[in-house]
């Protein structure tokens, strides 16, 4: 075994008992053997193990034509072998490659330049907060993610994180959404509903693009805030609510303020405290890091 794993050479010994070499071999002397025959299996250029035949009653009992069957064997068993040898490798690197990510990352936000760890940094420290937090960035940038990571961070962890596109619902349902309706309050109320607000009681409501509220609507919303109270459409009794809320835009609701777009004493009630992400072109390596990611999930 010694000298077939050093030379990686296949070797036959008719008589092992009498051989110059391994007749003083303890092995053999234990096991009495007479013919043994072992041949190497190769991965990568490397004799990884061997395949040992060992007979304790006949000399001469391994031949040629044995050999070349057993050789092989010996080849397809260096493909699995390499096969696995590969796979571990692979498997090491996707580990190795998965603690880099985990350093790399906070919560479900993945990113490790100065700009996201600056942003880290901040959603720690006021994630235990009640205050409002407004999210700025371009589309794509992860407002979402960060509304969640806040959440996710704060005392209302165990409460329900429930979130709502103010630009993707028609005007005339946002506030149905929103605070919920009564049955009969409008065409197709069949029934009793809860609005978001309803829901998100006891933990966070996270308003998406609300530079795109309509400014009626904001009225109603600045009262909810500022008061903890809402009213369903169609009913004529207040609901008392505990929120954290945290909105997000893609606009620079400065300007849209400026322009009469959005009321500014909703702005400053939701922009207690701003986090503005980077766009991704901005974000160095984060790429490849993110790209890892979502090849490491297909």
């Amino acid at each position: 075994v010694g000298q077939v794993l050093e030379t990686g050479e296949p070797l036959i010994v008719a008589d092992a008992l009498s051989h110059e070499v391994f007749r003083s071999s303890k092995s053999v002397m234990r096991l009495k053997l007479s013919s043994v025959m072992c041949v190497p299996l190769k991965a990568r250029g490397t004799t990884l193990g061997l395949i040992y035949l060992g007979n304790d009653n006949a000399i001469n009992h391994f031949g040629r034509e044995l050999l070349d069957t057993v050789m092989v064997f010996a080849a397809e068993g260096g493909l699995i072998l390499e096969s696995a040898v590969a796979r571990r490798d692979l498997e090491v690197k996707v580990d190795n490659l998965a603690h880099e990510l985990e350093d790399r990352r906070f919560g479900e936000i993945i990113g490790a330049c100065d700009s996201m760890r600056d942003i880290y940094k901040k959603i720690a420290r006021i994630a235990t907060t009640d205050i409002s937090v407004m999210v700025e960035g371009e589309t794509g940038t992860g407002k979402e993610l960060v509304a969640r990571a806040i959440h996710q961070k704060s005392n209302r962890a165990k409460g329900p994180f429930i979130v709502i596109n103010c630009g993707a619902i028609p005007e005339n349902l946002l506030e149905s959404e929103l605070f919920g309706h009564m049955r009969g309050a409008f065409t197709g109320a069949v029934a009793t509903v809860q609005g978001k607000f309803q829901a998100a009681n006891g933990g966070t409501l996270f308003l998406d693009e609300v530079g795109e509220m309509p400014l009626p609507l904001q009225v109603k919303i600045l009262r909810a805030i500022q008061e903890k109270v809402v009213q369903k459409v169609g009913d004529t009794k207040s609901e008392q609510v505990d929120i954290r809320f945290v909105a997000a835009t893609n606009r620079r609701l400065v300007d849209e303020v400026k322009s009469g777009n959005f009321r500014e004493d909703l702005y400053y009630r939701l922009n207690v405290v701003t986090l503005t992400l980077p766009p991704l072109r901005e974000r160095d390596d984060d790429v490849l890091l993110i790209a890892r990611f979502l090849l490491g999930r297909w």
